[in-house]
């Protein structure tokens, strides 16, 4: 009976030390005047160049923010190939032996035309996600949407409104409007960034070495990050 006492009580101990931690005091300029509500969407601080330093900036003004992790490592899985896996591995030697570092990335956005990327590493795989899903919040930026598409013309922001192209090391991608029904052609780590930025339709092409998850998704940013240096019109 004793044990099980002090294993509930370890248990409301560590569920009362994680809403400590959620409870959000602003250390930041910028944090400090969302918390006075002198800000009340991402889009104002956007305008405003302001630069988020703070991940619980975007959890107050976007509540209904998403993430989901990019799957970057692999593993020897049955009969010869690679099974992909959410984090990768990386092992170096020292005197001591070998020292391995986990690396994650994640890709967090609200659906409605903001998303950001996180790459971080950690000692373990818990710790390297949350690291990048952090950093994903505090990357995030506003992308250019609309029907670029000449087969379509409807004026909704399902697609994009030009043709867009981006690279990462060897990984070219481009992007291009399509109409309503075509759906996300892309691949399905490329359709996990399409989604949380809010894209429905669009034509995808990439070359190089698109193995390489981690360029290949760096590339899409990229390329959404060049549509927006473009001038659209109304």
């Amino acid at each position: 009976m004793s044990d099980e006492k002090n294993k509930r009580s370890k248990r409301t101990k560590r569920a009362n030390e994680s809403e400590e931690y959620y409870e959000w005091i602003p250390r930041t300029r910028l944090g400090k005047k969302v918390m006075e509500g002198q800000y009340s969407s991402i889009d104002e601080i956007i305008d405003a160049g302001e630069k988020i330093k703070e991940p619980e900036i975007v959890d107050k003004l976007i509540p209904d923010i998403k993430s989901e992790v990019i799957y970057i490592g692999g593993s020897p899985g049955k009969g010869g190939g690679s099974r992909k896996t959410p984090t990768r591995r990386t092992a170096r030697m020292h005197r001591s032996g070998r020292r391995f570092k986990i690396s994650s990335m994640v890709v967090a956005g609200d659906g409605n035309g903001h998303v950001g990327i996180g790459f971080s590493e950690g000692v373990d795989n818990r710790d390297a996600i949350a690291k990048a899903t952090r950093l994903a919040k505090i990357n995030i930026f506003r992308i250019e949407r609309g029907c670029g598409s000449l087969e379509c013309m409807c004026g909704q922001p399902h697609s994009i409104p030009m043709k867009t192209e981006g690279k990462r090391g060897s990984v070219h991608v481009v992007l291009l409007p399509a109409p309503k029904g075509i759906g996300l052609c892309a691949s399905t780590e490329a359709k996990k960034f399409l989604k949380l930025a809010g894209i429905k339709d669009i034509w995808f092409k990439s070359f190089g070495n698109t193995g390489s998850r981690i360029n290949f998704i760096y590339a899409i940013e990229d390329a959404f990050k060049n549509l927006n240096r473009r001038k659209v019109g109304e």
